[in-house]
């Protein structure tokens, strides 16, 4: 059945060259980590993108549940973590994973700097992927005032003081992002708005970008 489906798809679109050119890419041999063990460390940036992944889907979930505003956001939390099943696993993917998804990109990042391969042609895709590594720590840092308690409150304050000492445009920035004169509903609007529709756009856009130059440029050899 499910070759009649493809069949019947792939006479109407020809999805099969699309995929076969995917599979059929050959992969350079100093990035195989069967030929050599130091080949591991080029695996960092899919690694990051697998962690990705996963704090998309489990964001996802956790939207499900979630209430923004600053009288239900801290109840909506617990009540993922008690109540709803698999909530707690599910969170603490989702926590942990926004580290360990900024711990591989620094690696991935320093792989990048150390094997040279920042270096024309790609010095494009090193911007694209610098502008990934600070997307990836605004959603870190926006996604961490969401459950609404003391630790995310008032780190977000020291986060907003830190902006607003920025030269020129600190007051301007730390209004934008504080969305009034203190840290309360507004802010949590708008860094919730950030976290789950505005960064990940950019990101998506990013990535696809990062990815098509990979293709075209191909993955560079070792110095």
């Amino acid at each position: 059945m499910f070759k009649n489906v493809y069949n019947w798809i792939d006479e109407r679109l020809d999805i099969t060259p699309i995929w076969r050119d995917v599979a059929d890419h050959e992969v350079p041999e100093h990035v195989n980590p069967a030929h050599h063990f130091s080949a591991f460390v080029y695996c960092f940036g899919g690694l990051t993108f697998f962690i990705t992944v996963i704090q998309i889907l489990s964001g996802m979930f956790l939207t499900m549940y979630y209430v923004p505003d600053i009288i239900n956001a801290y109840a909506s939390v617990e009540y993922l973590q008690t109540k709803v099943a698999f909530g707690k696993i599910v969170r603490g993917m989702h926590h942990w994973g926004a580290s360990l998804v900024i711990v591989m990109m620094f690696l991935h990042t320093m792989r990048v700097f150390f094997t040279g391969s920042y270096k024309a042609p790609r010095e494009m895709n090193w911007i694209v992927g610098m502008l990934i590594f600070f997307v990836m720590l605004g959603l870190g840092l926006t996604g961490y005032l969401l459950p609404w308690d003391n630790k995310a409150y008032f780190a977000t304050k020291v986060t907003l003081e830190i902006a607003n000492s920025v030269p020129v445009m600190g007051p301007v920035l730390k209004e934008l992002m504080q969305g009034g004169t203190i840290v309360g509903a507004e802010t949590l609007t708008r860094f919730f708005a950030l976290h789950v529709f505005f960064l990940p756009a950019v990101l998506l856009i990013l990535l696809v970008g990062h990815f098509i130059m990979i293709r075209r440029q191909g993955i560079s050899g070792p110095l």
